[in-house]
């Protein structure tokens, strides 16, 4: 009998809003494989991704390798949680497109916080994890705000939305 396919969980929301916290425990809490694209860039590209271009340019490259991966991933059954943006229809047609070939289920978990709300934790994780400290800026998070785009029903998505800290 074929195993049943795993399922894709991935994540939407500002900078800040708490991607990579709510997926390390949605990993952990379904045993599921973590694909963090923060550790994937800078292991592969060590001290090359300095602006928010060159961090385009590096996660563009790497996007064909991470789908043939949890693909095969999704295929032995395995749930896979990807800490990668989803804040643009393409990025989310690119998560979309990794569940409906193979074919498996995805959920998209939509973390919806104001601006107040993850300056708040970015002014907090600067504090914690002072490497980012260059990137965690208010000057950033509005440059790089200025692309996100919330989820919506056309995209045929299946959205769990948390409007509050959870």
């Amino acid at each position: 009998m074929k195993n049943p396919m795993g399922t894709l969980y991935f994540f939407c929301g500002k900078m800040g809003a708490g991607k990579s916290t709510k997926s390390k425990q949605l990993a952990s809490g379904k045993n599921a494989v973590l694909l963090s694209e923060d550790e994937w860039l800078s292991s592969l590209y060590p001290n090359q991704i300095t602006s928010f271009e060159d961090y385009l340019k590096f996660s563009s490259q790497l996007k064909p390798l991470v789908k043939k991966h949890v693909q095969n991933i999704l295929r032995a059954g395995t749930d896979v949680v990807m800490d990668f943006p989803a804040n643009t229809p393409k990025l989310r047609k690119w998560f979309y497109d990794i569940a409906s070939e193979v074919p498996a289920s995805h959920q998209l978990i939509f973390l919806n916080l104001n601006n107040e709300q993850c300056l708040h934790h970015i002014s907090i994780r600067r504090n914690e994890q002072p490497e980012r400290a260059a990137f965690d800026t208010e000057e950033m998070f509005f440059h790089v705000t200025k692309f996100f785009e919330a989820p919506k029903a056309s995209e045929g998505l299946n959205i769990l939305e948390y409007s509050r800290e959870e």
